[in-house]
């Protein structure tokens, strides 16, 4: 299939601004078929669901094609699409139905805090499976040591978000599925890099959030509605007691779920095809990963000429997502210099909390976080590298 990253471009009004856009793991920039479904709820007007008159239908099919869309993203059904405002607070809010005191929760080094702090606050034990620090890798076999007759939940990402590092979910929730445990998988870094199968990948539970691809700040958590209908989280008396919504806090941000449901639209157009939309997102997504990791092995190549680079990571399999340092400079200061050469990256711990301490790099601010995604090109890759490689001769 033909991708045309130029057209791809044209569709984000941000990248006009000269800047070379490396900082998509912490959120991608927002297409203009976005902007406009956000924009076109506010025009034609929403209001709460559940009423009698037109706003407020407008506001009920909103909801449901958003649950629609981000299941047909990741292989799920909408009756199983919880939403909310991030990733991090659904999962607090489920940790608490799912955990709790005399539990055991396995939770990995590898894992944004995101998917180890809710798990903490349960009252459950939690077990750790550890991370090679120098390949970045997180071995499955010490899971089937973990994972016991009293573990209730297993949670692991489909992705590093700092070394990008694909672990082997499908083995992990395997094993986890055996003892009779629940698996969590953390998909927001992943979903933005490729395909993604919730049921392949043998997730009871997978969450992400939209804006790290392409949508506004909406998280998810995808699941099967019958093991939600199990679940009595705590919420208030009048809300809905119906399955996804009773897991749902307060009112939506209706208008932002329109983004959502566009920004799937836009994914599943990334590349010209019929079908499904669900095939369309499948060919898309398998395109713009190959797109995204050809760039990412000459970035890689670069930065490991440079002899004054250290890159931290090097997994088998992974998103294209670099973790290095610049020796005489903190991370912060050549994140500095590079924004001042209009080149966007990250620096410093990214909240992968656990797996900065793993590699040493916690205490001493981190490092640089440089990500691709589908509208990144050779050029920003270059600009990249040059600015690094003056960074030699820019030490003081």
């Amino acid at each position: 299939m033909v991708y045309s990253l130029e057209t791809v471009r044209n569709d984000y009004p941000a990248l006009s601004d000269g800047y070379a856009y490396l900082d998509g793991a912490a959120g991608t920039q927002t297409p203009a078929p976005v902007i406009e479904a956000v924009a076109r709820a506010y025009r034609e007007g929403i209001g709460n669901v559940g009423g009698a008159f037109p706003a407020s239908r407008r506001a009920d099919a909103i909801v449901a094609a958003c649950r629609a869309a981000v299941a047909d993203l990741v292989g799920g059904v909408p009756e199983g699409v919880i939403l909310g405002p991030n990733m991090t607070t659904l999962t607090y809010r489920l940790a608490r139905v799912l955990a709790g005191p005399g539990d055991e929760v396995v939770v990995s080094r590898l894992d944004h805090d995101a998917n180890v702090r809710p798990w903490a606050q349960t009252g459950a034990r939690l077990r750790w499976a550890q991370v090679d620090p120098v390949t970045g890798e997180l071995p499955v076999e010490q899971y089937a040591k973990l994972v016991g007759p009293r573990t209730r939940v297993v949670a692991v990402t489909a992705a590093s978000n700092i070394l990008g590092t694909r672990p082997d979910v499908a083995a992990i929730c395997e094993i986890a599925h055996a003892a009779g445990a629940l698996t969590y998988v953390d998909g927001v870094h992943a979903t933005a890099h490729g395909p993604v199968d919730v049921h392949a990948l043998g997730a009871d539970f997978y969450a992400t959030s939209a804006y790290k691809w392409s949508g506004p700040h909406v998280g998810a958590v995808v699941a099967d509605p019958v093991a939600l209908a199990s679940l009595h989280p705590d919420k208030l008396v009048p809300a809905p007691e119906t399955v996804p919504e009773r897991f749902e806090i307060g009112t939506s941000a209706f208008a932002d779920l329109a983004g959502v449901t566009a920004a799937v639209d836009h994914l599943a157009g990334l590349v010209p095809g019929g079908g499904s939309r669900r095939e369309r997102l499948l060919a898309s997504m398998r395109v713009a990963q190959e797109h995204e990791l050809e760039l990412f092995a000459g970035l890689l190549a670069g930065l490991e000429r440079l002899p004054h680079v250290t890159l931290y990571g090097k997994p088998a399999r992974r998103t294209a997502t670099a973790y290095f340092t610049v020796a005489g400079l903190s991370p912060r200061q050549v994140a500095e210099r590079l924004a001042a050469r209009k080149v966007n990256v990250w620096s410093g711990h990214n909240y992968a909390w656990e797996l900065t301490g793993a590699l040493g790099l916690r205490e001493s601010g981190g490092a640089v976080r440089a990500g691709l995604v589908h509208y990144n090109d050779r050029s920003d890759v270059e600009r990249l590298l040059d600015g690094v490689a003056e960074l030699r001769q820019d030490r003081r």
